[in-house]
């Protein structure tokens, strides 16, 4: 018998069924895969598994009693954990702190803070890091966020387990640790749900896995043995996806966009890119490279020096507001922190930056143009959403993606900046984001793109620069470059400054 049972789990929300009669098990010491497109119903299936929320009907059954939550401390106590992929910490309180959050090591009402710092350390080294517990977790990368996320999780010693995306921001090594731990979770008699949109991962670690679309349950294959990644997308995507990536080949234009002398934090030296409009420029590099500080430089997201010269005109970094003004803009990888509003609705979203242009004498909102202008976007996009009136935050995190996308595309782009912009976004996806930016630099956009997944950078870009400690150490065609090559020079020289 299975330990966790879905049993015809149903709930919608506004204009949307989320999740429709949904009935699946999993086993004891097995790892379990979640897979179906955004808005399938997984970070929704999840929710009600830890308390965020109630299902309209159906029953959640553990070790063959039924249970429900009314609060995620509920599930807790009851030994269940889940690491969104949008990852609930305090960025004011400590690693430890956060460890720690509700289940504090005490004594005679007194917090045990030497204790807690402990057991900390204890976490961190179990994960893989080696940090200090009382650094404040704002002060952290999302790649070691995450694993402290992780840590949280093995703190509570719960019985299921579930990862959403848990490898989207980590390195090639921290993923390997992750899966190390994962597999001694699997060991221990743990229950894992894993929620990934990165088939590889699936067929390396996963014993089973289920596929979800459009809030239904599809199909549950006991075993990956006998089927391959293929048939998982299909089930997904309703049609085969031969090649994801769809590469055509473009030829750029004659005009050039010089980046030049861009220094900042976490820049080892004064970086020069040049690439042509209608040109898509990878950049890859391992975690802490320097990929995003390069990206928020170009932006003026952050203080750098150095200029961009665009149609025979320089602009140097200053604000968002000039870079946006002079057609630079930059969808950053934290879409949470740095994409969205997350309380605030779709249109609003997609309007927020272009609303300049259609105010009317600088103060009244021109609301028909700013609806005229979203459904536009939504339709050519493909965001899924009820309507351009619900809140951004309740979107799938793929939708999320696509309402920044479409706030760029709202304006007059000439470099867009693309950090790692199919994160978390799920294969069918993935391609029509692909589609986007082959169209637009068509449409003479040039593009830089950062991503950490070696087939995405290979099968996307014209051509790659690699980073490794701060530094373009590599300049290569799409024709000349292969996975291995690029790991290797992305690879930290020992004793490098």
């Amino acid at each position: 018998m299975p330990y966790l049972e879905f049993d015809s789990l149903s709930i919608a929300f506004p204009g949307v069924k989320a999740l429709d009669d949904v009935s699946f098990g999993v086993e004891e010491s097995s790892i379990h895969a979640i897979c179906g497109e955004n808005g399938a119903g997984k970070s929704t299936l999840l929710k009600i598994l830890s308390g965020v929320y109630q299902a309209d009907s159906g029953r959640i059954l553990l070790n063959g009693t039924p249970t429900s939550y009314e609060t995620p401390h509920q599930a807790l106590e009851s030994g269940i954990a889940v690491i969104y992929q949008e990852l609930h910490l305090v960025p004011e309180m400590t690693i430890a702190e956060n460890i720690c959050l509700g289940h504090a090591p005490a004594k005679f009402g007194w917090i045990n803070s030497k204790g807690q710092q402990q057991t900390a350390s204890t976490l961190l080294s179990r994960v893989g890091i080696e940090i200090d517990p009382n650094t404040k977790v704002r002060s952290l990368s999302i790649a070691q966020r995450q694993m402290v996320e992780i840590a949280k999780a093995l703190s509570r010693n719960a019985k299921v387990i579930a990862f959403d995306e848990p490898t989207s921001s980590l390195s090639a090594r921290e993923v390997e640790r992750l899966f190390e731990i994962i597999a001694d979770l699997k060991q221990q008699g743990k229950v894992i749900l894993y929620v990934s949109h990165r088939m590889e991962e699936i067929f390396q670690i996963c014993d089973s896995v289920t596929v979800l679309r459009d809030g239904k349950h599809v199909e549950t294959f006991d075993s990956l043995e006998a089927i391959d990644s293929g048939v998982i997308v299909n089930r997904m995507v309703g049609r085969s996806i031969e090649d994801i990536f769809g590469y055509r080949p473009r030829n750029p234009m004659s005009e050039e966009i010089a980046i030049r002398n861009i220094s900042g934090n976490g820049i080892a030296e004064p970086i020069n890119i040049n690439l042509k409009r209608g040109e898509v420029v990878g950049i890859f590099g391992l975690v802490g490279a320097g990929r995003s500080e390069l990206l928020q430089a170009i932006y003026g997201a952050v203080h750098a020096s150095g200029e961009v010269i665009i149609d025979g005109t320089s602009n140097r970094p200053g604000s968002p507001g000039k870079s946006i003004r002079r057609g630079i803009m930059l969808c950053p990888e934290d879409r949470k922190k740095e994409g969205i509003i997350s309380i605030r609705s779709v249109q609003e979203n997609i309007n927020i930056s272009v609303r300049r242009n259609f105010s009317k004498g600088g103060f009244w909102i021109a609301e028909q143009q700013e609806t005229d202008n979203a459904s536009k976007q939504v339709d050519r996009l493909g965001i899924r959403t009820p309507n351009l009136h619900q809140s951004v935050g309740l979107l799938s995190g793929g939708n999320q993606q696509k309402c920044v996308l479409a706030r760029w595309l709202s304006e007059t782009v000439k470099l867009l900046l693309l950090d790692e912009p199919t994160r978390g976004i799920d294969v069918g996806a993935k391609r029509e984001i692909y589609e986007i930016i082959y169209g637009l630099a068509e449409d003479g956009v040039g593009i830089l793109l950062v991503s950490s997944e070696l087939p995405e950078v290979l099968g996307v870009c014209d051509r790659i620069l690699v980073m490794r400690q701060g530094r373009i150490v590599a300049d290569l065609p799409r024709s000349e470059a292969n996975s291995e090559m690029l790991l290797q020079l992305a690879l930290p020289v020992s004793g490098a400054a």
